[in-house]
């Protein structure tokens, strides 16, 4: 069986640092030569950019929810096969959700380094750390790491708190540094020019205040991929890629490999058009932050319009679908002209109006996938289906233009590749 160093990265809440952790953990151990591949729990879409980035190596998914246990078995044991290091990014806090970071801890066997902020409090600390140690026994606890503090004697007073026995990884002190957010969470990999020397002092702050030394070795059930049958083999699929639909999982466009698609990215933000394709990919993202440069780009929608005229399939998901209608509507009430293939607009709002898994039941199959988007649709159009959530209530529209499918959910393609490859045949 294979077995690798690995550590799960968790916290008491978000905000407490854990995507800036496990990048700097990722990059320190990158520069030194190591293999380091990392996961992120939850179905994000930013994260794993900054941690492809740290790694030099692709970040996928482990949801026990969208995924599947038999999806992250397979991908763990690969990763754990070619690998020097294992860093899983846990999702909210350590025990939040249904299932949590702590489940798949659990599940996989693999320890717990919790990151607690200390910017506030002192002797607490300890507390803290027992109650997330203790809470769950079998749980796999494997020690503290402290961020943002206020001096040496912070640090001592914070590791003197903790239980006796309890593993300590060191203390991050506060620092200006930090990764840029926007409202969906971290900014895009590719909007942060800096991001590079962002990581590398990250990284050379960890090393020199905190524990670096490889973990422990995990060992990680044998499970091999599952048989993916080539049933797109030929096909071009275009798919757009850049500031403004960059939500794509790297284990959406595996699948589409195995399937035997031929992938032709463009960039519709820097006014390329429709590639020759027999299916197009419309992923989501930020569509009204580029919407002057989209609005301009009448020669993609015109081709679009023309692609789906001709019965040629179009998936559309969250950006992607808003960019299909005639308008959206920006957070400072400025409206945009877009594509016009769905009657309505897309409204921007000023809170989250969705979050969560959903399944969607297409004819072509069941498919996973999950909903988080801060704007909501008005269209006189019927929905043809309704996704559903975990515990069976109505979930987001789906709607269908002849072979175009467009909702707000983001599909997890590895949960159903025979359906994912019936969306994009003709």
């Amino acid at each position: 069986m294979p077995a690798c160093p690995a550590l799960l990265i968790a916290a008491p809440a978000s905000g407490q640092g854990k995507t800036t952790v496990t990048a700097a953990l990722a990059r320190l151990h990158a520069r030194q030569g190591r293999r380091v591949t990392v996961f992120k729990c939850g179905p994000d879409f930013l994260d794993p950019q900054i941690h492809a980035v740290a790694s030099g190596r692709p970040c996928q998914n482990l949801d026990l929810g969208m995924c599947g246990e038999a999806d992250a078995r397979w991908r763990l044991a690969a990763a754990a096969g070619d690998s020097d290091l294992i860093l899983v990014e846990g999702v909210m806090g350590l025990f939040d959700g249904t299932p949590s970071a702590a489940d798949i801890a659990e599940r996989f066997a693999i320890p717990v380094m919790a990151l607690i902020d200390a910017g506030a409090m002192a002797q607490t600390f300890g507390a803290v750390a027992h109650g997330l140690a203790s809470y769950r026994p079998g749980l796999p606890f494997a020690g503290v790491l402290a961020n943002r503090v206020g001096s040496p004697r912070h640090t001592e007073m914070l590791r003197a708190s903790l239980p006796t026995g309890m593993g300590w990884f060191g203390a991050l002190p506060k620092s200006a540094d930090s990764l840029p957010e926007r409202h969906l969470g971290l900014l895009q990999a590719a909007e942060i020019d800096d991001l590079e020397a962002r990581l590398d002092k990250l990284a050379d702050a960890l090393a020199a205040s905190a524990d670096v030394d490889l973990p422990a070795p995990v060992v990680f059930a044998e499970a091999t991929p599952p048989t993916v049958p080539p049933l797109l083999n030929g096909k071009r699929i275009a798919i757009a890629r850049d500031a403004a639909y960059g939500f794509i999982y790297p284990a959406n466009l595996q699948t589409l490999a195995a399937l035997g698609a031929e992938l032709r990215f463009f960039s519709p933000v820097a006014g390329e058009s429709l590639p020759d394709c027999d299916a197009v990919w419309l992923p989501g993202g930020y569509p009204e932050l580029h919407a002057e440069a989209l609005s301009a780009n009448a020669a993609l929608w015109s081709a679009l319009d023309a692609h789906v005229n001709v019965g040629k399939p179009l998936l559309a998901e969250c950006g992607g679908m808003m960019s299909l209608f005639e308008e959206i509507v920006d957070k400072t009430g400025t409206s945009h002209r877009f594509a016009g293939l769905l009657p309505g607009r897309a409204v921007m709002q000023p809170r989250l109006t969705a979050l969560g898994t959903q399944f969607v039941d297409l004819p072509e199959g069941t498919v996973a996938g999950h909903t988080f988007h801060y704007s909501r649709s008005e269209t006189p159009l019927a929905p043809l289906y309704r996704a559903r959530t975990a515990d069976g209530r109505a979930g987001e529209a789906v709607y269908r233009r002849q072979r175009l499918t467009a909702s707000y959910v983001h599909l997890y393609f590895p949960s159903a590749p025979q359906a994912t490859a019936a969306l994009f045949s003709n």
